[in-house]
């Protein structure tokens, strides 16, 4: 990739993403493979302003060395220096830039109970980390690009170089960056998804039903008070910010206990590193009674039984079919990009802003509200082509949200 992209690439990531201000500390969280563009960014934060840059660096054929390798006790623990980074940063005001650029394959062959009892301690250790950035305390931004192993995985048939420019060519037209100014495609993209919560909110539909061709007949129900949101948000300090690059969803929360019927998956979902694929869920009151997978089944358990909240949905994304990033035809194997080609939902943690006055309410008030908790939140795609979703109004109207498989408005 060119300089004058790479430049032009973080410093929309450093101003429309993590919206860096003035003396404001920035952590980047990366894959050794993507260092050039830390470089990049850090450079683009400095000259936005920022205190200083700190960099946490991962390796993730490192990780599978450990996995395979290490001693069994070393995964119910994490490194207190981790710990101790994360969160003084995260109490100084830091924004947070992540990298997602891993491997689908990675873990391939791993004991799943390893990874999934390491990623249990680390969401424990780490849950005011989670929690912060989820009620919008600190800006974060979730950002990509390509890594070698990621991109032969969207495309085989090429070689590496080939892969990589392609992988390149689709991540710089999903966050905008081909065109001249992306910083003003962002505002207008932002206006546009507004548009779409509009219509949701007006509705303030009580439940939506989802129906298609691959099994799915799903009945969500809404929390009263919840509230569409979408593209750029802010923090509780009024800092503007976009939390995914790209973004084409509008997303709520649904009632903990309304979630009826089943869902069956439309994307493979790579989880740790591990593939999961053809699977479905199926719901009783709101909890994963049921679970199958063509693919990547055990990890599929462990991703469920990581609590009790991780049996429940935190998220309802819709996201139409002809967008953007769906019309580019590519299955990229990471949810940062799939999540924004289909509509999906999420088990685990509820987003809490999407809840009216969510900030003033308390742990027991929010789950008396319909709130789900857990130490994780995990999107899954389920778009369809012909997907219909039907929104119920508390007047008992039936309106058509979707129709095979984009907004019917």
């Amino acid at each position: 990739m060119d300089k004058i992209t790479l430049k032009k690439y973080a410093k929309l990531v450093v101003q429309t993403g993590a919206n860096v201000q003035k003396g404001q500390p920035v952590v980047i969280m990366a894959p050794i493979d993507a260092a050039d563009f830390v470089r990049a960014l850090a450079e683009a934060a400095y000259k936005a302003g920022a205190k200083d840059v700190h960099v946490d660096w991962r390796d993730e054929k490192l990780s599978r060395i450990r996995f395979l390798q290490a001693g069994d006790e070393v995964f119910d623990e994490i490194p207190s220096w981790r710990k101790d980074f994360t969160l003084t940063n995260l109490h100084n005001g830091a924004a947070f830039i992540q990298i997602s650029a891993s491997d689908p394959e990675a873990f391939k062959g791993v004991d799943v109970s390893r990874i999934a009892r390491q990623q249990k301690v680390s969401a424990i250790e780490l849950k005011e980390f989670h929690e912060r950035l989820m009620t919008n305390k600190n800006a974060w931004t979730i950002v990509s690009v390509p890594t070698v192993a990621w991109a032969k995985k969207v495309f085989p048939e090429l070689s590496e170089d080939e892969a990589v420019e392609k992988l390149w060519e689709a991540i710089l037209k999903a966050v905008r960056v081909d065109l001249e100014d992306p910083v003003a495609a962002w505002k207008e993209h932002t206006l546009n998804l507004r548009k779409s919560m509009d219509f949701l909110n007006k509705n303030n539909f009580k439940y939506l039903r989802y129906k298609n061709s691959i099994g799915t007949d799903l009945t969500i129900e809404l929390p009263e008070g919840h509230q569409w949101v979408g593209g750029a948000e802010d923090t509780t300090g009024g800092i503007e910010f976009n939390a995914n690059m790209p973004t084409e969803e509008v997303f709520t929360l649904p009632k903990k206990n309304g979630v009826e019927g089943t869902v069956v998956s439309a994307m493979p979902l790579n989880y740790n590193g591990t593939i999961i694929d053809n699977f479905t869920l199926t719901f009783k009151e709101g909890r994963i009674v049921e679970y199958t997978a063509e693919k990547g089944l055990d990890m599929l358990k462990t991703l469920i039984e990581t609590d009790e909240g991780s049996h429940y949905l935190g998220e309802v994304a819709l996201v139409p079919y002809d967008s953007p990033i769906s019309n580019q035809k590519i299955l990229f194997y990471n949810t940062l990009f799939d999540e924004n080609a289909s509509c999906h939902l999420a088990i685990g943690k509820a987003y809490t802003p999407c809840l009216k006055n969510s900030e003033n309410m308390t742990k027991e008030e929010l789950i008396e509200a319909g709130v789900n908790e857990s130490l994780i939140h995990v999107d899954f795609m389920i778009g369809t082509k012909d997907l219909d979703i039907t929104g119920g109004t508390a007047e008992g109207k039936e309106v058509p949200v979707f129709v095979q498989g984009n907004f019917a408005y």
